[in-house]
């Protein structure tokens, strides 16, 4: 099989080059800088299938024109699909795999730093310490330990994150539409609605569909805690962006995480350092003293880039062979 790679990074080589040249899976790939979109899809004339990251195109136009130039097969090396008109899709004909699981205790440590970093000013304090400040204004946190944590979302990336808050003695509410068995025991399963009236920390790991769109919206924000901490590692369209910023402006939250932000696709994975940013959304947030923002990282450890690897490469056989595709999006 013949896949067509887009929105290639250094660190994809990683494991992908070594998986590739394994017979066992009877694959090349053609590595391409450039991301999938209306421009770039023609370029994948010539193989049956092409792999994709979170941040790629996935509407209606680019599939039509995947399928017109022979592609039967889109792999998502992520866990998230909402980039993706399945409809479309299945229209088309081509199979949608990815990959639903990819180191969950990667995503919640990173939650966890996140929800660290926002509480106990980590930031600042760096910059204050480099400037040789040691002062301790403005640096004034919470302990965690003995506070509630409200988890949003329990699949495996929320349990790890549930499992996290635990060991650092919190009392540990959940929210989901189905419960995991896993975390018997754990967590105490409670509606939304008391979930954000109770946590001092919310953090999201449930995935964007239309009914979690805005989940977290200015109504959501009036029922938490002025001293609540919040962090999403999820999706950036489960916040109302307009109404945190209106929210942080009433000096509500005590600290906000944020790995992912909605408008964060035209940006996210480039470097800008020497350009001027199209979103207005990050240097608003940044404005406030109690706001850490990472760029879509949460995911990033050598385990996880592995197992990323190694699960697109299985879907990749299985659609070859004719095998059951467990990790196929309908």
């Amino acid at each position: 099989m013949k896949i067509t790679f887009y929105g290639t990074r250094d660190y994809d080589h990683l494991y992908f080059d070594v998986l590739a040249a394994d017979p066992e899976y009877g694959c090349s790939i053609r590595f391409l800088a450039a991301n999938l979109d209306k421009d770039t899809a023609p370029l994948a004339a010539g193989g049956e299938a092409v792999c994709v990251f979170v941040n790629a195109d996935g509407s209606a136009p680019v599939l039509e024109t995947l399928a017109a130039v022979g592609v039967k097969l889109l792999l998502l090396r992520c866990a998230g699909f909402n980039n993706v008109d399945l409809a479309a899709a299945k229209r088309c004909g081509i199979t949608v795999l990815r990959v639903p699981g990819y180191s969950p205790e990667a995503v919640a440590e990173h939650a966890m730093a996140l929800a660290m970093a926002a509480n106990r000013r980590i930031c600042k304090a760096y910059i204050k310490v480099r400037n040789n400040n040691f002062a301790l204004d403005g640096l004034l946190g919470h302990t965690l330990y003995g506070s509630a944590a409200g988890i949003v979302g329990t699949g495996r990336i929320g349990a790890a994150m549930a499992r996290i808050c635990s060991g650092f003695g919190m009392t540990v509410l959940a929210y989901d539409q189905y419960r995991n068995p896993a975390l018997e025991g754990l967590v105490r399963y409670v509606g939304l609605e008391e979930l954000l009236r109770t946590a001092d920390l919310v953090s999201l790991h449930c995935p964007l569909t239309p009914e979690t769109h805005h989940l977290i919206d200015a109504d959501a924000i009036k029922m938490m805690r002025d001293s609540a901490i919040l962090v999403n590692t999820s999706r950036g369209g489960l916040i109302d962006t307009h109404a945190l910023i209106d929210a942080l402006r009433q000096r509500k939250f005590a600290g906000v995480g944020l790995d992912v932000y909605e408008t964060e696709d035209s940006q996210i994975f480039e470097d800008y350092s020497d350009d001027v940013l199209r979103s207005v959304v990050v240097p608003v947030l940044l404005s406030f003293p109690n706001v850490v923002i990472t760029s879509h990282q949460a995911f990033f450890t050598r385990t996880a880039l592995q197992s990323i690897a190694i699960t697109t490469m299985e879907n990749a056989r299985a659609f070859a062979k004719g095998e059951k595709l467990v990790n196929q999006i309908e």
